[in-house]
Formats: C-alpha cells, structure tokens, sequence
C-alpha cells in the first residue's frame, strides 16, 4: 500500500456471492474491468476470497470481493463456505450473483436470510440474461445483467454506487474547535513502523487538519517540553495507549486527555459494547483463558503489546496468573466459550462493518470484549478521566 492509498479498513467493502457457476466471478472481472479471478466452468473455480480496492464514484474508495460458491459441499465446500460467511461479517454492501437460467436457488435463499438477519444492504442480480428469451419484470433491489456481453454493468455500478452510506461516528473533530490546539503523544520505540505513523495517528491527524484544528506532534519523552512551550493549555491530548500511564501524569487534569484506541472504539461504533464488558477484568481468576486479538499480521517483537505487555498488565493487576491465547488478522473465532474476555486491538485495519460483528459475536456468546486502550487505562486507573471528554461516565 503506497502512502496515497486508501487503507482496506476505511474503503466501502462490497461482496458477491451466490452458487458455484452463477458467473460470480465473470461479474466481478467485468465490473472492475480486470481479469481479477479465474474464470472457468469447472464448478467452484474460487477457492478463496478475492479482493481488489478500486474507486466507484460517488461513494469513493471500496473493496470489491469475490466469494467462493455458497452451495459447495464436502470437507474442502465446507472450508470455503465458512471463509464466505467471514466475508459477510466484513461486507457492507451484498451482490447475490443469480443464473438467470435457474432462478433463486436454496443456496441463494440462505444468503438472502443471513442478509436480511444482519440487516445489510442487497442487491439481485440475475446473471447470463444472454441466454434468456424474455426477460420477466423483476422487484426493485433486483435486474438483468449479463457478464460475457457486459451488458448492464454500469448499470449495477451506477445503482451500487449510489446507496446510502451507513452513517459512522465522527473520530476526533467533534470534539474540538477549529483553530484548537491539540497535541498527539506519538511514541518513537522499536514497536513504531520504520518512516512513518501507525494508521489510527494517521487518521486522528487527517480529521483535525480537515476541520481546521492545529494538531501538534510529540513523543512522550518531549511531551512536557511541548506543553510548556504553548502560550494556552491545548484543547484535547490524545496518547498512544502504551504511553498512557507516563502521559497521565505529565497532563494537567485540567487539560481533556484521551487515547487513539479509545476514539477508535467510537469511530468504529463498537465503544458502548465494549464499556459494558471493562469491569469483567475485576472477576478474572487463576486458569482463566483470555483471548487477545489483533486485526492486523505484523512481526512480533522482543517486547510486543499483545504477547508480552498486555499478559504482564494482567498478571501486575489481577494478581492471578491467566492462560492467554492468540488470533490476528482476519481470522476471530466463531466459538468464544473457553475464554473470559477479549482483549482486542483498535481494529485500525478492520472496516466499521468487522469490528461490529466480533463484538456481535463476543455479545451473543456474554464474552467481555474491549480493546487495548480501554484495558490500559483502566488497568492504570485513568480509564474515567479518558472518557470524560467524549461524555462518558464508568
């Protein structure tokens, strides 16, 4: 990804799906203009979910993803219907590929089910239309297109493009003023990516420039120095968790003091889910298994937060010695039984859409589920004084 780039987590992510052979993947090719997936006739020729980002206007930037048959079946169709189903839990828009030649299947009709139970936007589309003498009247979510002619296909973009976008949660500047100063606490250690910021600085920094703020960056070791230098208290501080602790007590209580994770966990509309699960961290007992998840895959380091700093908050804090347990990436059980909490990331790289149907799945199961920045300040006791600002109260 160039520094240009749109990151996956903040593109619109729409997804095809439908039965093996429906054209799924002639669609996808013709709607991108690219030879993005294998075409073949040969049932279930996509093995595993494709993904391409590319702008469609208005919307802006998105993902395109292409999903293996829904009606596969033996051991490898049942693999490739679960890695589907993961693609659901990060769509927020779904074209359910139709063979026009065969109609709604029960394959499509249990798409359509699970569309409807997650209440995600979806379209119809009926492929092969070239193979049909008459085209019979169809609803309103639904048309005709055809993937080898590629007949109606800026159509479909010219009727995707223009759905509604899901409202989501304003991630700093509703906080501030324009022309406010605000001081990001940026620390520069062996976890921080060599030449550049980590995504949520990124975006904290971008929204306060688009909103006319004057955001000020600082590692925590010049924190006190940048402080001093200003004529005024700045309006907001917003730290890296890791450096919370330190920062806490360099920052005035009179100054508003907040974390990226923590504004994260409001941007992504997971916040109020997860605030209810922070106490569980008091009930937690010797042989209990936590689950710590990432949503990103890096190199982890000789001293890396989830592995090494967040087990030793919890051993320092709960006094009790606890099992953990890893997932990162794309991959989040489905079964959340044998643990006692989650402890996630700030989900940075995970779309709104992905961060909201872990916490679903962790609520459904009564699994405790909060990130690491809302578990670093409670677990340093400055968690209250780090919702103050967005109008929380523990």
């Amino acid at each position: 990804m160039s520094l240009n780039d749109t990151p996956s987590g903040e593109r619109v992510h729409i997804s095809f799906f439908g039965s093996r052979n429906a054209g799924k993947s002639s669609l996808v090719n013709a709607f991108t203009s690219q030879e993005l997936s294998v075409v073949s006739s040969t049932l279930g020729t996509t093995t595993d979910p494709v993904k391409k980002a590319m702008e469609l206007l208005p919307i802006g930037p998105v993902v395109i993803i292409d999903t293996p048959g829904f009606d596969d079946h033996g051991e490898l169709g049942e693999k490739r219907i679960a890695k589907t189903k993961e693609v659901l839990g990060r769509t927020d828009y779904a074209v359910l590929v139709v063979d026009a030649t065969k109609g709604i299947q029960k394959a499509d009709s249990t798409l359509i089910a699970l569309f409807e139970e997650r209440q995600l936007p979806y379209m119809v589309v009926y492929n092969k239309m070239d193979l049909l003498g008459e085209l019979k009247p169809l609803g309103k979510n639904a048309m005709y297109v055809s993937a080898l002619n590629k007949t109606n296909i800026n159509e479909l973009k010219e009727k995707i493009a223009h759905v509604k976008k899901e409202k989501q949660s304003p991630l700093v500047h509703d906080l501030v003023k324009a022309h406010d100063v605000v001081v990001l606490v940026i620390p520069i250690d062996e976890s921080a990516p060599k030449g550049r910021l980590i995504l949520p600085q990124q975006l904290v920094l971008r929204d306060l420039l688009d909103y006319g703020c004057l955001p000020i960056c600082t590692r925590e070791t010049e924190l006190a120095e940048t402080l001093n230098a200003l004529k005024e208290d700045p309006a907001l501080v917003v730290t890296d968790s890791q450096a919370f602790e330190y920062v806490s007590k360099v920052v005035s209580e009179r100054i508003p003091l907040t974390s990226f994770s923590i504004l994260m966990a409001r941007y992504k509309g997971t916040l109020d889910d997860q605030l209810k699960g922070i106490k569980a961290i008091e009930s937690l007992q010797s042989g209990d298994t936590i689950l710590i998840a990432e949503g990103c895959t890096h190199h982890r380091q000789c001293n890396d937060i989830g592995t090494v700093k967040i087990p030793r908050w919890l051993k320092n804090y709960t006094h009790h010695e606890v099992n953990i347990d890893t997932c990162s990436g794309l991959t989040f059980y489905e079964d959340l039984s044998p643990y006692k909490m989650v402890i996630h990331c700030g989900g940075c790289m995970l779309n709104a859409k992905e961060m909201q149907t872990r916490v679903r799945i962790a609520k459904k199961q009564n699994v405790p589920m909060l990130n690491y920045g809302m578990f670093i300040a409670y677990v340093n006791g400055i968690l209250p004084r780090a919702l103050k600002v967005l109008g929380y109260e523990l």
